[in-house]
This record gives structure tokens, C-alpha cells and sequence, in this order.
């Protein structure tokens, strides 16, 4: 018998340190490395603010690193597991951009390179960026209620533009976490992340975040098909961001706005449950720390959400509606 599809985290969140440099003001985009944090601002309009920024464990930028030429929005951030960092420009406020792109930063290199994509159906706004295990980017739109999930349909090139295909959508759990954006900022991912091992992932949305498990590497498969873990971000002014601590055992996040502190939340253990005899070993093994039995993970991610649906539907407009105005509202009160 399988336990309950959805373990609720009631953690609290602790500060590590306060952000005060006055170019990181509308940071969307985190990692964390063995000696501090990497960040990225969106949409930034002044030069100074476009650039990749290091961090120390204090949260004092040590270095930046440049783009080559002006990137649109970029709005997250990925570290691959050989040390490739992957800054994701695929913001689109107005869904009217032709392409998106990656910016790739090799380790030890400081000229990251560009690569156009172009979705199949369409303009989207996305904020979340995940790498795969084998290196592999994949996008996750910010539409409310069923999130698009693209991956490429062919090699990156360094010019001409790849072509993305829609992989399968995923839907979070409705929760009652308190936000800014209320009901509307529970339907929306804003950031997500992959773990140092590849062996989970995260989405998050303005209220919580949600884990998922890998199994043999294929990420599409654990959003479309995987039961999520919570982890509530109550009362965050306004998150886009979320990143692995870099053993593994924590989530850091960090607003958008003026002095913002970086914030820790650790992560709940995985459930367990008592596995049929018939259920299918994972394709590659892990620590029973970091992943649950095969029949918890095989468990459908919309057992849950599946009678909220039609409302949902209804108020997917008005939700969408909602964000943008809130979120332009917001950029026009810090410019003032």
C-alpha cells in the first residue's frame, strides 16, 4: 500500500547571508558551488547589471564575467555536472520573441558562448532551466496550470538556430502557501534545479518547491509521470530562483528586489512504502537518502490535482493576467 502521493516539508527557512551589491537587484538565477554562488539578474536594463556574477560564501561578488554581445532575459541558471554553466535567456514577458537562447560558460573560460533556439509551436515565456544528467538542456515554461516541457531536437549550434520539441507538460500540486501573488503565484514555475548527483530535480513555483526523482537519468519522465516532494517558500517577495546546496541535502533561494538574502531550506527526507513484489528496480542504483521505492516514484504526479482541474482551467486567464500585471507593477515601483 502506498503511502500519501505528496510529503509536505514543514521546514522553516534560514538566512546564510544578505545580497547587498546594488547591481544583483532583479536576480532570477542561482547555483551553488564549492566556494560561494553563481546569480544572474533578469531582463536587466542597465549594462552593469547583465553580466554572470560570482559570489563568495558571504555573498560579496569576488567576479563577473561578460556576455559577448546583449543577452534579452536571462532568467535561470544550470551547472552541469562537468562544471558547464548554462545561463538560460528564455524569458519572453510578451511572447514575441522569434528565439530564446543558451549562453554556455566551459569551466576555466570567460566568454560564454551563445546558442539560438526556436520552440515548435510558438512563442513561450519560460524561467526554469534544467541540465539532464548526460549534459542535456530542457526548458519548462511558465504557462500556469500544465507547464510545457521542450528538449532539443537536434545538436546545439554555434550559429543558425536548433529547433526545440515539445517532450510532455507537467502540473505542480495546487497548495495553500501563503505568497505574494496568492492563488495565481501556486500556478506558475519560476526556477528549477537538478541536483549535484542528477539524481533528483526541483521545480518551484512564487509559493513552494517541488522534488522530483530521476530514475536512470530520464528527467522528462520524473515531471511527467513522478510524484513530487513539497517544500513550502512561504511569504518570499518574489522568487524565481532555486538552487542545490552542493551536498545535496538543502534548497537555496533568493528574491528578486533590493537587498535580498539568500535562504536555506532543508530538504524533507524521501517517503517509502511497501513495494508489490512486481514493482521494476530503478535503472541505476542510489542511496536510500535520495530515492524512494519504485512504486512510490512510479505513483501519478495528478492523482491529487486531477479534481481541481476545471477550476484550475478557469482560472488559468485571469491567473496569467495577474502575474504580468503584478510583475510589471513591481519592476515600474523599483525603477521609480
Amino acid at each position: 500500500m502506498l503511502l500519501a502521493p505528496l510529503l509536505a516539508a514543514a521546514v522553516a527557512a534560514g538566512p546564510v547571508c544578505k545580497i547587498d551589491d546594488k547591481r544583483l537587484d532583479e536576480l532570477s538565477g542561482l547555483v551553488a558551488t564549492a566556494d560561494g554562488y553563481v546569480t544572474v539578474n533578469d531582463g536587466a536594463d542597465e549594462a552593469s547589471h547583465r553580466k554572470i556574477f560570482y559570489l563568495t560564501k558571504n555573498c560579496s561578488v569576488r567576479r563577473t564575467v561578460s556576455y559577448p554581445s546583449r543577452p534579452r532575459d536571462t532568467e535561470d541558471l544550470q551547472l552541469g555536472r562537468d562544471g558547464t554553466l548554462w545561463v538560460g535567456d528564455i524569458g519572453d514577458n510578451g511572447a514575441s520573441r522569434d528565439t530564446i537562447a543558451l549562453w554556455k560558460l566551459a569551466p576555466g573560460s570567460s566568454k560564454p558562448g551563445l546558442f539560438r533556439l526556436s520552440y515548435p509551436d510558438g512563442a513561450h515565456n519560460a524561467e526554469a532551466l534544467l541540465i539532464a544528467p548526460d549534459g542535456t538542456p530542457i526548458i519548462v515554461t511558465k504557462t500556469p496550470g500544465a507547464a510545457g516541457i521542450y528538449v532539443l531536437s537536434g545538436p546545439l549550434k554555434a550559429s543558425g538556430t536548433t529547433k526545440l520539441k515539445l517532450a510532455g507538460s507537467v502540473s505542480v500540486p495546487i497548495t495553500a502557501t501563503s505568497n505574494p501573488f496568492s492563488f495565481a503565484g501556486r500556478l506558475v514555475i519560476t526556477g528549477a534545479a537538478t541536483s549535484p548527483d542528477g539524481s533528483r530535480v526541483v521545480l518551484r513555483t512564487y509559493a513552494d518547491a517541488f522534488e522530483y526523482d530521476v530514475t536512470g537519468g530520464d528527467v522528462v519522465a520524473a515531471l511527467t509521470s513522478g510524484t513530487p516532494r513539497q517544500i513550502p517558500l512561504p511569504d518570499e517577495p518574489q522568487g524565481e530562483s532555486v538552487a542545490y546546496t552542493v551536498d545535496g541535502t538543502a534548497l537555496l533561494t533568493v528574491s528578486e528586489g533590493s537587498k535580498p538574502s539568500l535562504l536555506r531550506y532543508p530538504l524533507p527526507s524521501p517517503p517509502t512504502s511497501t513495494s508489490s513484489p512486481s514493482a521494476a528496480a530503478p535503472a541505476s542504483p542510489a542511496p536510500p537518502s535520495a530515492r524512494p521505492s519504485p512504486a512510490l516514484a512510479a505513483a501519478p504526479v495528478a492523482a491529487e490535482s486531477s479534481s481541481r482541474l476545471p477550476l484550475v482551467l478557469f482560472l488559468l486567464a485571469g491567473a496569467a493576467v495577474l502575474i504580468a500585471v503584478t510583475a510589471a507593477l513591481l519592476r515600474r515601483r523599483r525603477r521609480s
